[in-house]
């Protein structure tokens, strides 16, 4: 009986050496950074709208949430590893198996797709740290146009330290925010209503948000971002595909179920700390999780946390994002300067510095000028995001003989349902 691609791949794991089949601080490095990039502000409004509908909609969402997460990025990074070249990226994987048409449409939507977010990184973080001197040390604030320069160059200097030390950082970010999260959650124990268990099962009211918060739910679980750059980080050092995609898969495996303990035990305590009201009131005024929690008890611990959650979750999460933003200017200048000067060689030095410059001037105007880029956010980057990540691996998968092996019909038929229903219901929200 033939074996499938998981087997073939652990078989080679294996054989191929202990740096492949042995879990190390690398593989952790990789995995924290993630669940850092997953890790961003849509944690802090999932409960609001996950929770709104009732206690039984977020169970059968928190059912779905694991198979969706993990088979779409682990979809991802497959077809990121399937490029002839090791050190391709996204949009030159698209351009050999789709063509030159495809690639630019994949390069201009895929840097849609991402570069908004590192703008409201830039401008969450500087407001972040500028409220929590202001309100928390009580401090004079300083210059918001230095303070936010400050900010970028800080945490693109980290990124250019080099892998070892950018993983370090990840980690240093990451292991306080899942400890914080933990531990708020536990702390809400106590005063968890179990009532919620009690509400008759409305399932119009059931089918109607869990369709709605599909985009959402798809949003706080995204580190797509980091996909190529992490596929290549291994693809450069195991030579053999096979063995290269189990190996990536296990650590999505372990990212996948770090996210759901933290983000579903978090989302659970909020949601039965709350009343029905309470969550329909969040919802409707905005709120995030924590403001709603520090004004029902008021307790100052959430004022305190907040802020700390925030800055966490936002610097972490920006790793992951400015390697996808990066990837995505590179790969449209890349593809404008060959259309112009075939015969031409691109100066790939110049055209890193180039990236790195337009990101933190960009950043910096962002975050000075605060500029309100959650409405384009949302109109760009849901639909993108749902089509790159759960509608083109598979879609590669059927088209590209090179990634036959990758087939399991009927995990593929669900992930490409799960990215026609985000997309469909992101488009009825907003036309209704």
């Amino acid at each position: 009986m033939p074996k499938n691609s998981a087997e073939l791949g652990k078989e080679r794991a294996e054989a191929f050496g202990s740096s492949v089949s042995k879990w190390t601080s690398r593989d952790t490095g990789w995995m924290l950074n993630l669940f850092g990039t997953a890790i961003g502000a849509g944690i802090l409004y999932l409960p609001i709208s996950a929770g709104a509908g009732g206690i039984w909609p977020l169970i059968i969402l928190s059912v779905m949430a694991g198979p969706m997460v993990w088979l779409a990025h682990r979809n991802l990074v497959r077809f990121c590893l399937s490029a002839s070249n090791p050190t391709a990226n996204i949009t030159s994987t698209v351009n050999e198996h789709f063509g030159e048409k495809a690639g630019r449409v994949l390069t201009v939507g895929y840097f849609l797709c991402i570069y908004p977010i590192i703008l409201l990184y830039g401008i969450g973080i500087t407001n972040v740290v500028l409220s929590f001197i202001e309100n928390q040390l009580q401090w004079e604030p300083p210059s918001r146009l230095w303070l936010c320069l400050s900010l970028v160059v800080g945490l693109v200097a980290i990124m250019h330290t080099g892998e070892t030390w950018m993983l370090r950082a990840v980690k240093l970010l990451c292991y306080p925010l899942v400890v914080v999260l933990l531990g708020i959650s536990l702390y809400l124990v106590p005063q968890w209503n179990l009532s919620a268990f009690d509400q008759p099962v409305d399932f119009h009211s059931m089918g109607v948000t869990l369709f709605l918060t599909t985009p959402l739910l798809i949003f706080s679980f995204n580190h797509s971002p980091a996909c190529s750059a992490f596929a290549r980080a291994y693809r450069v050092q195991i030579n053999d595909e096979q063995a290269c995609a189990h190996k990536t898969a296990l650590i999505l495996k372990r990212n996948t179920q770090l996210l759901l303990l933290v983000i579903l035990l978090f989302v659970f305590s909020s949601v039965l700390s709350l009343s029905a009201e309470d969550m329909a009131q969040a919802k409707m005024e905005n709120l995030p999780i924590l403001s709603v929690l520090a004004n029902q008890s008021g307790n100052l611990l959430f004022s305190i946390l907040a802020p700390l959650i925030a800055f966490l979750a936002i610097t972490s999460s920006w790793f992951g994002v400015y390697l996808g933003t990066l990837e995505g200017i590179q790969g449209l200048v890349v593809q404008h300067w060959l259309r112009k000067y075939p015969e031409k060689p691109v100066n790939t030095v110049g055209l890193k510095r180039f990236s790195v410059i337009f990101v933190v001037l960009t950043c910096w105007i962002a975050g000075y000028a605060n500029w309100s880029v959650i409405g384009m956010v949302e109109m760009v980057v849901v639909p993108v995001l749902a089509t790159i990540l759960y509608l083109m691996p598979v879609y590669a998968f059927y088209r590209v003989e090179r990634l036959k092996h990758f087939r399991q019909p009927f995990l593929d038929v669900f992930t490409a349902l799960v990215g026609v229903v985000a997309i469909t219901a992101f488009l009825v929200d907003k036309m209704f």
